[in-house]
């Protein structure tokens, strides 16, 4: 999912231009459990010798089980620091931006947000222990999502425990992931080229789509998605209409808060790659209004800052999951911003 392309406005002379931006209420955050046992069997002795997985399917169960329970506290009771025990990352950073806009939610978003939910049909996607990985995903559905979209969650170790650090729906069903017959995935190096571009390379590339509309490389980059078109949208949307005869936006790309890329080969030869992303947008009023008008930023802006000013600088963090293939170009099958900031 992407940010919505317009703002709500309205125009008031000489005090100011009412600023709403309004954000993608997608709550990954709080994503639940199956709660459904695990029927791994335990390792015996005549199995020792067999290769082992960075962790067993049971302690992977666990690991989620943990961040479900923890998770659903930390939404019921708005507590960011709770939270932080068992998530990080860019789905952090979208977490508690959540809580700290919570008051500008509707009534009917914050029942929904505190509302415990689950992981269901879970696939624990785990590396081989002598991988060089110290991460594992989980692709799975969630019990609140009518459309049973798959959701992806990665799972790395910060500070000797495992956190969800990212966490995503997808606009189309994930291909078929690389499996070797001990039944472990396969990490990819993020630095190497997968047909004309490396994952490490995916957010520089695809912040275009904001900045051009995709003129300078992207639009020739990308294979066109739902994520991509949603992204063009945005850019070609500009101010809405009650501001777009006095300011002008633009959107600038920054490094993401946690720059990680997650990457795991996929059996068809290509890869599926967990990338982070980052922008500014920036809505200023042309010079001729400067001394006529004001911005006024919307709810979720005055947040951080409510002062009335010429220039209102928005910061999104965001996440993206992506798939490569030697043969044809990348392709991003799900993407989703929040805001984080308002200066």
């Amino acid at each position: 999912m992407f940010r919505p392309a317009t703002r709500a406005v309205h125009l008031r002379r000489l005090t100011a231009l009412g600023l709403g931006a309004s954000t993608a209420l997608i709550l990954t955050a709080c994503q639940g459990s199956d709660g459904s046992a695990d029927n791994t069997p335990r390792t015996t002795a005549t199995q020792s010798s067999s290769p082992r997985g960075l962790l067993t399917k049971e302690a992977a169960r666990q690991a989620v089980d943990t961040y479900v329970k923890i998770n659903n506290r930390a939404n019921a009771t708005r507590n960011p620091g709770l939270l932080n025990t068992v998530e990080d990352g860019q789905v952090y950073e979208q977490s508690s931006a959540d809580f700290e806009q919570w008051d500008t939610m509707t009534d009917k978003d914050q029942k929904w947000y505190k509302s415990p939910f689950y992981y269901e049909d879970r696939e624990y996607l785990i590396p081989a222990a002598d991988s060089g990985a110290s991460w594992f995903a989980v692709k799975t559905y969630s019990s609140a999502d009518t459309k049973k979209r798959d959701i992806l969650l990665i799972l790395d170790k910060v500070d000797g425990t495992y956190k969800v650090v990212m966490s995503l729906y997808t606009d189309q069903r994930m291909p078929k992931i690389a499996v070797d017959e001990n039944g472990f995935i396969s990490p990819a190096a993020p630095s190497t080229k997968v047909g004309s571009l490396a994952p490490s390379r995916l957010s520089a590339t695809y912040e275009d789509f904001f900045e051009t509309g995709g003129k300078r490389i992207a639009g020739k980059t990308f294979a066109p998605t739902e994520s991509s078109k949603g992204s063009i949208k945005v850019y070609k949307s500009g101010p809405s209409d009650e501001v777009k005869d006095y300011a002008r936006e633009k959107f600038f790309a920054k490094p993401p808060a946690h720059p990680k890329v997650y990457a795991l080969k996929l059996a068809d030869g290509g890869t599926l790659a967990f990338f982070p992303t980052a922008h500014n947008s920036e809505l200023m009023l042309e010079p001729q209004w400067m001394s006529s008008f004001d911005l006024t930023p919307g709810d979720d802006e005055a947040v951080y800052n409510d002062a009335k000013r010429d220039i209102v600088v928005d910061e999104f963090q965001g996440q993206a999951l992506a798939v490569l293939n030697p043969k044809s170009k990348p392709r991003v099958i799900g993407i989703e911003y929040r805001l984080v900031d308002s200066r």
